[in-house]
């Protein structure tokens, strides 16, 4: 009989087959949570005109879906750790779909802003379990660029929906835009069967056989058998797992984490409910004001892959808090206006550092903490800042009702980029899961350098 560490064989794997269909999957999921980022912001100024919102009144609904992803973030991230995380995500990608594409048929605000309400519970339940996933199968080596791959479905996602909004709103109205939100319920049996569920959750459960396929899978060269003993790292000990996040000297983190996150959908939100209406008092047309929020999706890719790429030689943490400062100055210079590709360069710059860099801090956040409290640290992270995701859009339409210099509207939105870069900078590298003693000593199994090793015959 040998006893194996499944971690250790996952994190010594190479990139195969098994990991490009978890790729290609996270991604699908991650691009229709991206599409829900942008799809309102998208109908928005034609709303406003159909059911006579004020900019406030307008903003306070773009939050409902927010108020949802609250719940659903953190109540969603702790049961995942807790009963694993495929269903959890099923659940949720259902709850999202549903609900938004009913927000279709809603034919007054009072309606529209409860399936809001509804989606958003799935929505926040969808990216900490998709992440935490993707980083307890990646390679030890791959782990951020698979994750940044992933997370690039946010901005494609939210290309998409302004994409709709220029060429197929106009013929078949705002509610189309909603309709295609229910795409996903038809690949849900698909999902179902393709997608593993994390190998301490069937370890603990004592579904042996599907653990030693999903091994067979990562490493073709290992053979296993039922007569085989699996066992994990140390897991939570904590009957609520958020409790965790606070041990081994992790309390400073977490609450910087949580800053940032506050801060960083602040923005997020803000920009993607209200640029097309900024644009527009700006002087832009509808048409040229949602390219703009294509092209602020475009930036957050290009920016998730080069820093992506980048941290094989730089510090992630550092590289963050560049990112954020830069957004936080390309945001303040938006006010200001300039020709259109300058406006352009800069719409692309606040996406990399508004988008893009909360894609990368949930990729970081991912593997400061210990396996078994990841959904919970990301779906708490979440919560968090969802609240500062309703702000924001709270916060853009008191802005354009007091009727501000347009520059000052960009100021609000840049402020907490710096904010952000300032509590990302204080988080203590050597507390991260790896490289915090604390964790050491509370490992059940040594730690193993090669594939070969980590079994122990």
């Amino acid at each position: 009989m040998k006893v194996i560490n499944p971690e250790e064989i996952i994190e010594a794997s190479k990139f195969n087959r098994f990991h490009l269909g978890l790729l290609v999957w996270g991604f699908f999921i991650i691009m229709f949570d991206g599409y829900d980022l942008v799809v309102y912001g998208t109908v928005v100024p034609v709303l406003i005109k159909e059911w006579g919102l004020t900019p406030v009144e307008a903003g306070t609904i773009g939050s409902y879906g927010l108020f949802g992803m609250i719940f659903g973030a953190i109540f969603f991230g702790m049961l995942a750790d807790r009963v694993g995380r495929k269903n959890v995500m099923i659940l949720s990608l259902f709850l999202f779909s549903f609900f938004t594409m009913l927000c279709g048929f809603a034919d007054n605000p009072a309606i529209f802003g409860t399936y809001r309400f509804l989606a958003g519970l799935g929505l926040g339940g969808i990216m900490p379990n998709v992440i935490a996933l993707l980083t307890d199968y990646s390679p030890n080596k791959k782990k951020s660029m698979v994750v940044s791959i992933v997370l690039c479905g946010y901005s494609v996602g939210g290309m998409i929906a302004p994409l709709l909004g220029i060429y197929i709103m106009p013929i078949l109205g705002w509610e189309s835009i909603f309709w295609a939100a229910g795409i996903p319920i038809l690949l849900i049996p698909l999902l179902y069967k393709k997608l593993p569920e994390t190998t301490a959750h069937l370890i603990r459960k004592g579904r042996k056989k599907e653990l030693i396929e999903v091994l067979s899978k990562i490493n073709t060269d290992l053979s296993f058998s039922e007569q085989d003993e699996f066992k994990e790292r140390k897991e939570s000990t904590s009957k609520v797992p958020v409790i965790d996040l606070f041990k081994n000297k992790r309390t400073l983190s977490t609450c910087m984490f949580w800053t940032t996150f506050f801060m960083s959908l602040l923005m997020v939100y803000g920009l993607n409910t209200w640029l097309p209406n900024l644009m527009i008092k700006a002087g832009y047309g509808l048409n040229s004001s949602l390219a703009f929020l294509v092209t602020l999706q475009g930036g957050a890719i290009i920016g998730t892959l080069i820093i992506a790429k980048l941290n094989e030689k730089f510090n992630l943490k550092s590289l963050l808090v560049f990112l954020y400062g830069l957004g936080a100055l390309g945001i303040t210079l938006l006010g200001y206006g300039g020709n259109t590709v300058y406006i352009y360069v800069l719409v692309a710059i606040a996406g990399a550092s508004s988008i893009g860099a909360q894609n990368l801090v949930q990729a970081y956040v991912s593997q400061f903490y210990p396996p078994s409290v990841r959904s919970t640290a990301l779906g708490m992270a979440s919560g968090i800042g969802r609240m500062g995701g309703m702000i924001g859009p709270i916060l853009g339409g008191y802005l354009l009702s007091i009727s501000l210099p347009v520059h000052l509207n960009f100021l609000a939105f840049a402020v907490p980029g710096l904010i952000a870069a300032t509590a990302l900078l204080i988080v203590p590298g050597s507390r991260a899961y790896g490289k915090n003693n604390a964790d050491k000593k509370e490992e059940s199994l040594p730690v193993l350098n090669t594939v070969e090793s980590s079994i122990i015959k």
